[in-house]
């Protein structure tokens, strides 16, 4: 992975815009490289690079589910060391899954589960119990306190 203090400044703003101000247009990329005064290709062959060495994970919306209507919950199991692997996988193949960690923990997998309902969180919950042969702990939030994290990438100083 690249290290932050090797990224150019031309990378740090590209990086500023994707988080805070992302062009919702049909040609993102050719906006973005007209307010840096670059070609639209050299942006996307430096995201392309930054996605490369992992820098960037995923380029998308982040959207509140509840507001669209859909039921979240955390969720926790506890999974023997040598399943760690195989269980990830059978939790990772839910499209409403969107995290999924280990944690150094009795309870060592955490996940999110977003589903259209909280009926249909519950069958998807109970199917990985079954597929997986494991507990799983659901955790709805009462409050939400954080929706957004941004990180400032044009002060070197702040690393």
């Amino acid at each position: 992975m690249k290290e932050m203090n090797a990224l150019s400044r031309t990378d740090r703003e590209i990086l500023n815009i994707l988080q805070a101000d992302f062009p919702l247009t049909t040609r993102p990329y050719h906006d973005v490289a007209e307010k840096m005064n670059l070609d639209e290709e050299e942006v996307i062959a430096r995201i392309q690079a930054m996605k490369n060495s992992g820098l960037i994970r995923r380029i998308g919306g982040v959207m509140d589910a509840r507001s669209l209507g859909f039921y979240s919950t955390l969720c926790a199991c506890k999974v023997p060391e040598q399943r760690i692997d195989e269980v990830a996988g059978i939790i990772n193949r839910q499209k409403g899954v969107t995290h999924n960690y280990i944690r150094d923990h009795e309870y060592n997998m955490w996940f999110t589960l977003t589903a259209p309902s909280q009926d249909k969180a519950m069958q998807i919950m109970q199917s990985l119990q079954s597929d997986a042969g494991i507990e799983v702990i659901s955790m709805p939030a009462k409050q939400v306190y954080k929706i957004k994290v941004s990180f400032e990438m044009s002060d070197l100083n702040a690393l």
